[in-house]
Parts: structure tokens; sequence; C-alpha cells
């Protein structure tokens, strides 16, 4: 056999982002980590990566990655010398109802998931502009023998609100299935199938708000691949039905998935393309954009911006309809968590807690989801500000309430409670929340160390 030939590639990209082998070995480690495998590479194996040898798929994912992260770009596998993974992410130019049907058919499937990367969130990902995805859905496929009118549209409305109403309640981790297989049984079919203009436009904007949900869903089960895959997708539907609102919410919520994982340049622009890309939006549309611009900008380390666009959120929220409940839109308790995640970027956890306190007491009780999640953060910053009964006081009651939610964040949420406290049961209040975190949470979430599983 002969010698394997050097990677230049490789070599390239290592120069331009002015890496040393050990550093590449770090980054591809720690995205690793978000995949939750345990990457133990060193110097050593980039040195063999340069020389010619190919790492395994899923840590190719992570050198790209990580070179993309670091360079604020795009990088190809050929660009990185690498062969394109054979569970690669599905063909950006195959038909739109296709792509549809494939992503919903690895979804519905959990032991198939890991084609879609469903783990990695990208930095990279190319999202579509508004021109992009309405010329995209112009080259739709139709012509189908069956017809479908307002009444299929609604139905797929109607099935998008149960859906959402079980996520509300219950967490993602089992709503989400049920929303990806309507996608594959009733939505790709309804988009193929005859109909006239306006049921088209409506049919695309309802398999748009139902992909959108099908993506804040995976965020919160951690799948942050695959969410984005359906983000991308419910930018591309929105674009046929020239639905502007669902695009904006969309980019806004791509931000909002940013920020969480701590990507606050990224969730900028996201969150500042989906206030430009919102033409026309009323006062309240107009506070659900600037909050997150607000957040995402406090994270980037702009306080002068953040507070200036939190003041316009809360200047377009009074001037909102107020007459109109405002369940299912944005709220005053929305914007009060807004407040509080700018306030806690600019370092104010004192304030950050106040503003959580508020949005807590605002909140409709229909979000048992939300409840759990912010309560437990409630208590983290608690917990920083030294207030250690009132933080074991906040856990308990999202702990008493965990067991009828199913979401990844909440889980994540349980764990840190459980590694904060644990050293500080000595305290009564600390010794009794740690001691019912033992008999209701999951042991995975309760062990004392929690690596991540080698593959």
């Amino acid at each position: 056999m002969g010698d394997r030939e050097s990677n230049a590639g490789l070599a390239r990209l290592l120069r331009e982002s002015g890496w040393t082998h050990a550093q590449l070995a770090r980054r591809a480690n720690r995205i690793g980590a978000e995949l939750n495998m345990s990457l133990r590479y060193d110097e050593s194996a980039v040195a063999h990566w340069l020389g010619g040898t190919v790492p395994r798929e899923r840590a190719r994912r992570c050198v790209v990655e990580a070179f993309s992260r670091k360079l604020d770009r795009p990088v190809t596998y050929a660009e990185a010398g690498f062969p394109v993974p054979r569970n690669g992410q599905p063909d950006t130019e195959v038909d739109l109802v296709e792509g549809l049907i494939e992503l919903g058919r690895h979804d519905m499937d959990s032991s198939r998931r890991g084609v879609l990367g469903a783990g990695l969130f990208s930095v990279a990902l190319a999202v579509p502009g508004w021109p992009d995805v309405v010329a995209r859905a112009e080259a739709l496929n139709t012509g189908w023998s069956a017809r479908i009118g307002m009444a299929d549209v609604e139905m797929v409305r109607s099935m998008t609100d149960r859906v959402s109403d079980l996520d509300d309640q219950y967490g993602g981790r089992h709503a989400r299935p049920l929303a990806a297989t309507i996608l594959v049984n009733t939505v790709a079919d309804a988009l193929r199938a005859d109909a006239g203009p306006g049921v088209r436009k409506a049919m695309m904007s309802a398999a748009s708000d139902l992909c959108y949900l099908a993506g804040y869903m995976a965020v919160d089960e951690g799948l942050h691949g695959l969410a984005q895959q359906y983000y991308v997708k419910a930018l591309e539907l929105a674009g046929g039905a020239e639905d502007h609102l669902t695009y904006c919410t969309t980019l806004r919520g791509m931000s909002v998935q940013a920020a969480g994982l701590g990507h606050g340049s990224k969730a900028l622009d996201l969150a500042n393309a989906a206030a430009a890309a919102s033409p026309a939006a009323g006062p309240r549309m107009r506070a659900f954009l600037v909050g997150q611009q607000a957040h995402a900008a406090a994270m980037t380390g702009d306080r002068t911006g953040a507070l200036r666009q939190m003041s316009e959120a809360e200047q377009d929220l009074s001037r909102a309809d107020s007459q109109m409940p405002a369940m299912g839109r944005y709220d005053a308790a929305a914007l009060n968590y807004h407040v509080a995640q700018m306030r806690f970027e600019l370092k104010d956890t004192k304030g950050s807690v106040e503003s959580l306190i508020q949005s807590s007491r605002l909140r409709y009780d229909v979000y048992r989801r939300t409840r759990v999640l912010h309560g437990a953060m409630l208590a983290e910053r608690q917990f920083q500000l030294g207030h250690l009964e009132a933080a074991c006081h906040t856990w308990k009651a999202a702990l008493d309430e965990y067991h009828l939610v199913q979401s990844g964040r909440v889980d994540e949420r349980m764990r840190t409670m459980v590694r904060l406290v644990r050293p500080h049961t000595g305290n009564a209040y600390a010794r009794d929340l740690h001691e019912q975190a033992r008999a209701t949470l999951p042991a995975r979430l309760t062990a004392a160390s929690s690596g991540a599983k080698r593959v």
C-alpha cells in the first residue's frame, strides 16, 4: 500500500486559524462534548491527520465545525481535506417536500437520528434569505390527483395547536415525534396536492408553523443540529407562503437557540436578520423581535445597545392592544424574562433575579415546562447571590413538577441543581432538597460524575 498523502487543506486551515495542533484538538474535543461524545484527541492526533490519516466520521464533523466557529464562515469537508461523512446532512438541492419527508422520517425513528447529526449546532449554517426561500418554493412540483381546500389547512393548524399544547404542558421529548409524523403522513401529501393559489400558500404557511414548532421542541431536547434543519425547512416554506411573520419568528427562534448555547455573535446576527425581515410588524411583534435583539446584544458586551433596544421593546409592548388576551403571544411575562436575561449578561445578577420573579408572577399557568425551566434558572441565580435557602425553596417548587415534564433542558437544570446543592447538605434546606432529588430524579441526573459517554 502506498504512502498516505499529506492533508494540505487541513494545514491551510490551521495556518488561517492561527491554531496550534493542541488547540485544534481541544476545540474538537469540546465540540464532541456537545454531542455527548468523549473525545480525547491531542496534538499527536492532529499530526496524524495532517499526514493523511482520516479521523472517524463524527470526529470529522467536530473538526469542521471547530474551524467554522473560529473563522466565522462555513468550512466544508473538502476544504479540510476530509471525505464527506456517509451520514452527512441531507442534500440542500433535494425537492422541498422530499427533504421534508426525509427529515421527518429520520426523526420518527430514534435509531436513525444520528444520520442528521442531531446533536451538533453549527454556527456556519447557511440561513436562506427571503428571496432564496421564495424562489425555492416556486420550484415545488405539484399536480397530484388529490385536491385540498381550506379545511385541510385548518386540520394541519389544529394538529399543530394540539402538539404545541402538549409541548407547553409536558415538554418536547414525546411531542416532537408526533409533529414529525404529521409532517410525513399528512403535510407532505398536502403540499403536493392540487390546490388553488390561496390554499397552497395557506398550507405552506401551516407547514412552516409546524416545522418551526418541531425545531423548537428539538432545541428543548438538546438536539441542536436537528433543530436547525427543521428551522431551515420552516424558512423555506414560509417563503413559499409569503409568510413574513413565520419567517421572522423562525429566525428569532434560531437566535434564541444560539443564545442558549452561548454563541452571542451568532445570536445577534440572527436576531438582527429577524428584525430586518419584518417589513410591517405591529407593536407586539416588534417587542417580540427587539427583546431578543437586546438579549443578544448584551451577550456581545454592547451594554448601550442592549439597554436602548430593551427600552424600545418595553415601549412597543405598552402600545400593543392590551384589551385582547396575550396568551400565546409576546406578553409582559415574556418581556420580563428577556429583561432578566439581558441583566444577567450585563453582570446584574440581582436585577436578573428580580425580573425572573416578576416574569413568574405574570406567566399563565398552562406553561408548565416554562415554569419548571425558568424556576430552576431563578434558583441558580439566587444561589449565585448566596441566598441558599431561597434557592432551595425555588428549586423544590420546580422539582415537585419535574415528573410531569419530559424536557432535555429541564434535565440539565436538574443536574446542575444536584451539583450545586451537594456540597451544602450540612444545611437542612439543602439536605432535604438533595434527598428529594435523589428520590425523584433519574440516576443519570444525580450521579456525582456525569462524564460524556464514549463512542
